[in-house]
């Protein structure tokens, strides 16, 4: 299993404090994807730019998707640019393939969050592979785990790049937190314009 695919059974089997919103997580999985392909050497970081490696296959669809997808070319995008880009409806992509994997069941026409149309983990051995990694603490799983609101314990990675990606990730969702807020008080306010007698 991937980093991407161990967090999105994390988000769902771990409670954490607050509903993981869909935009929350597609960050969390585009960082996610960006750990992996440090690891499989198919980018580095110089500084916050991603620099194209290696394209090895990685067997996965999605993470060789988000390889084939890199920014060939100076000056290279950075890793907040990559969040925000590959991000976009990739909470989606995610519960779409493992659905079809037969990974997931219960899902209706919705995202995640509330009651019944949150998708629903089967018993299967990547479940429980996501579950035992979890269970030890792995920093990179924990820290993204960590920028949705799920608290868990562990060390800090020793690489640099993977600080950085995960750093990025949790300002990344920060920052669509406050845009959130911010809508919620401007619909409150124009709410109250059409109110006042």
């Amino acid at each position: 299993m991937t980093t991407p695919r161990d967090l999105l059974f994390v988000s769902l089997d771990v409670p954490g404090t607050r509903p993981v919103e869909q935009g929350d997580l597609s960050l969390a999985l585009a960082g996610a994807e960006l750990v992996d392909l440090l690891s499989a050497e198919s980018v580095s970081l110089d500084g916050e730019r991603i620099l194209p490696g290696l394209v090895p296959a990685t067997g996965d669809r999605l993470l060789d998707e988000a390889g084939a997808s890199l920014v060939g070319e100076a000056p290279y995008e950075t890793v907040e640019d990559w969040l925000w880009r590959r991000g976009r409806g990739l909470a989606v992509a995610y519960v779409t393939v493992l659905e079809a994997a037969g990974q997931l069941a219960g899902r209706r026409h919705r995202w995640m969050p509330r009651g019944s149309d949150r998708p629903v983990p089967v018993d299967s051995p990547a479940r429980q592979a996501a579950a035992d990694r979890w269970a030890s603490h792995e920093p990179v799983l924990a820290g993204l785990a960590e920028a949705l609101g799920i608290p868990g314990e562990s060390a800090e990675p020793d690489d640099e790049a993977v600080v950085t990606v995960l750093a990025a990730v949790h300002d990344a969702v920060q920052e669509l937190e406050a845009v959130r807020q911010r809508r919620r008080i401007e619909d409150a306010a124009f709410d109250n314009i059409w109110r006042a007698p």
